[in-house]
């Protein structure tokens, strides 16, 4: 994992984004269950596909912050290249499956 400047997520956004993580954390361990329990396919596909949707959008807020905040930074410290290079690796890494 590459090393990088701490992000500094103000306490709203990091019990946001806590919160958000312990509801997917707990669709987890409910798919988890229903494979246990045998529960029919096509119920446990559309737990995983709001589970998915669920962490899309954590990287949604998470992304945003990230722009309005570190991306800014930089640009405003006169980084505009590294700014714009960094922003390109995040989408890249985003769009990966």
């Amino acid at each position: 994992m590459e090393n990088h400047d701490n992000a500094h997520h103000s306490d709203q956004i990091k019990l946001n984004l806590k919160s958000r993580l312990n509801r997917i954390e707990g669709q987890v361990r409910a798919i988890n269950r229903m494979i246990e329990e045998d529960v029919y396919c096509d119920d446990v596909l559309t737990q995983i596909r709001a589970t998915r949707s669920a962490l899309n959008s954590v990287a949604t807020k998470l992304l945003d912050h990230h722009m309005k905040s570190c991306i800014m930074d930089k640009v405003n410290n006169g980084a505009q290249e590294e700014a714009m290079e960094e922003l390109l690796v995040t989408f890249q890494k985003l769009m990966k499956d």
